[in-house]
């Protein structure tokens, strides 16, 4: 599966890919992370695209982040979780690949709802959200405030 932006190119890693970006990590956070994604794509491989590593690449090939799904949930939501490299920060590739993405999700069968969730102080992630169409659902997660978009 692969989105084509104005900038960008965001595609469904293979598990050849996940292993080799979980390998180049040193975030231990972010290397347990993805790899509840990969083990979420090999015990369900007839639903990968909402369990994988989504690659977020310029179009010249350049990776600058990632983002993933957390797997479809039985009342139609899927949560969505991104990052753009430090360096790539405030070019609005965040904004880009995030509302691209959601465009995609909530094309899909049974989905009818996105939720990201970010950490409080995160005003930088919250802004990408309200900018995506994300509203405040007024409750707080394991890492703060939640958001959601509908059909």
């Amino acid at each position: 599966m692969t989105i084509e932006t104005n900038r960008l190119t965001i595609h469904v890693a293979s598990e050849k890919e996940m292993v080799g970006h979980i390998e180049k990590q040193t975030d231990k956070s972010l290397i347990k992370a993805y790899r509840e994604m990969l083990q979420g794509c090999l015990d369900h491989p007839e639903a990968w695209n909402w369990y994988a590593i989504w690659m977020i690449e310029l179009k010249n090939g350049t990776h600058i982040g990632d983002l993933c799904f957390k797997g479809v949930n039985s009342d139609g939501s899927v949560e969505i979780g991104y990052g753009i490299t430090e360096e790539n920060q405030g070019r609005g590739y965040a904004t880009e690949a995030v509302e691209a993405a959601i465009t995609w999700a909530l094309r899909q069968p049974g989905v009818f709802r996105v939720e990201a969730e970010t950490e409080a102080e995160n005003k930088k992630s919250q802004r990408v959200l309200e900018k995506c169409g994300f509203l405040p659902a007024g409750i707080m997660g394991e890492e703060g405030p939640r958001f959601y978009k509908e059909n």
